[in-house]
């Protein structure tokens, strides 16, 4: 389980010029969490290396979390619990019935998969805790995509990690664009940047599923119970931005436009990036700069990842 240990080195941060525009004069720069080593990547690789350390300590003889068909959560922990040499038990909407490789990988990993109605997990994730508990298992349960403070941490440390790249290269941020979905990756990010006091630069997440109020919320939430005490002296609200105009209409969902710049990419930069969550944030990050007219800035995307989501709908 080397590959879950903390990293010792930072992930490249490197510069590109997207779909060979001049984006208002923008420089970009891009932090591949894709190439995180362990399972394909992705955001939920750092994440899985803080709950390997809890699960560890708690003596949990069986692992259990909650995602849809497409989660690339669900396929780390997946494959976490198989390297720990633990049972596996994800539990999906009933909803979600297509067939895609993270769900393939999830079986091949050997997690049980257990579906029900969206409107039944919750009780289903008591009553199976429960059952595992009558038979004598211990269960660890992660909240669906990571969410939580170990989560959270693992983005705080990500913070750090751009900071000391910053400090190293002499590159200054003005921006940091990445796709918000459960909320875990944005609130370390902005709990990283109140720690660090470090009020220049703007953080902003690209909804890929949630309308502003909930999302917003949810983020908050996060990280308000990271900080805990120190969240009224720290927190300031402008530091949260959350924006959920380039949804595409939900999970999921994506249209052609996107779908062009996803294969733009590929082609121009060699950098793939799913419809799901990085496509969507990358193209939203594109229509976000151009609407608010910002020019001349030094943006850094953050790629969370989602490789087997992007051979999905591999379109080049």
């Amino acid at each position: 389980m080397k590959q879950l240990a903390l990293f010792e080195q930072p992930l490249p941060v490197t510069p590109i010029a997207p779909l060979s525009m001049a984006c208002g004069q923008n420089q970009f720069w891009i932090k591949r969490d894709d190439l995180l080593p362990f399972s394909f990547g992705g955001n939920k690789v750092r994440k899985a290396a803080e709950f390997y350390k809890e699960i560890k300590e708690s003596g949990a003889d069986v692992v259990m979390t909650y995602g849809s068909n497409s989660s690339n959560h669900c396929r780390i922990i997946a494959n976490m619990a198989a390297a720990m040499g633990l049972q596996c038990h994800v539990i999906s909407p009933a909803e979600n019935r297509e067939i895609l490789y993270n769900t393939r990988m999830v079986s091949q990993f050997g997690a049980s998969i257990e579906t029900c109605p969206v409107n039944e997990v919750a009780q289903t994730i008591e009553n199976r805790k429960a059952r595992f508990v009558k038979e004598g298992k211990k269960p660890y349960f992660i909240t669906g995509g990571g969410h939580g403070n170990p989560g959270t941490h693992s983005y705080v440390r990500a913070y750090e990690e751009i900071c000391a790249q910053e400090a190293q290269t002499g590159i200054r941020f003005d921006y940091i664009f990445h796709a918000s979905g459960t909320g875990a990756t944005q609130a370390g990010l902005v709990c990283g940047q109140l720690l660090a006091k470090d009020e220049a630069r703007r953080i902003v997440g690209i909804s890929i599923a949630r309308e502003k109020d909930r999302g917003r919320e949810v983020v908050r939430e996060s990280i308000e119970a990271y900080l805990g005490a120190a969240y009224e002296r720290l927190y300031r609200d402008e530091a949260l931005v959350f924006d959920d105009s380039y949804r595409c209409g939900g999970y999921g969902k994506y249209t052609q436009e996107l779908l062009d710049v996803t294969g733009k990419m590929m082609s121009e930069e060699g950098i793939p990036m799913d419809t799901t969550y990085v496509g969507k944030a990358f193209w939203g990050m594109l229509q976000y700069l151009g609407e608010k007219e910002i020019c001349g800035r030094k943006i850094l995307f953050l790629h969370t990842g989602g490789t087997p989501l992007f051979f999905d709908k591999l379109v080049l």
